[in-house]
């Protein structure tokens, strides 16, 4: 089994939402031109990736990091991660790991004094897996949705 990790295109859109739909199986799906705008502005974004895995040359998994500049700690940028998900098909694999580890790569690279990431208190075992990649549960997060 060969895990490759590479920066998604625009052609990987379909691939990206059937991935999607498993992290958020509640969703409805974007229609196709709506999808496209959208993906048209996340790659029009400075410093945002979204990293697609594939094994054995199948779509796997995905994660979307954001590299967001800072004027604090030195004025070092800290990495964003957000949407993380591996298929059900091949989680526990090593996916997940290959995604994170690329992820950190970009960020060190990019001299990032962080990489942060939110998780819903509920996803006990993506906590185990998040820790076992070096992550740290330090800090207590917040959200507001807006409806």
């Amino acid at each position: 089994m060969a895990i490759t990790i590479r920066e998604a295109v625009q052609a990987d859109l379909p691939a990206l939402l059937a991935l999607y739909g498993e992290l958020h199986p509640n969703d409805t799906p974007l229609p196709p031109d709506r999808a496209g705008s959208i993906w048209r502005e996340i790659t029009a974004q400075f410093g945002r990736t979204v990293l697609l895995a594939e094994v054995d040359g199948a779509p796997a998994g995905t994660l979307d990091c954001t590299v967001l500049p800072n004027l604090t700690r030195g004025g070092r940028a800290f990495m964003l991660v957000e949407n993380v998900v591996v298929a059900a098909s091949v989680r526990r694999l090593g996916v997940g790991r290959e995604l994170l580890a690329a992820a950190v790569d970009r960020a060190r690279l990019v001299n990032c004094y962080k990489i942060q990431l939110l998780s819903r208190l509920s996803r006990d075992e993506a906590h185990v897996f998040y820790e076992s990649c070096g992550f740290r549960q330090i800090a207590a997060g917040f959200r507001r949705y807006l409806d």
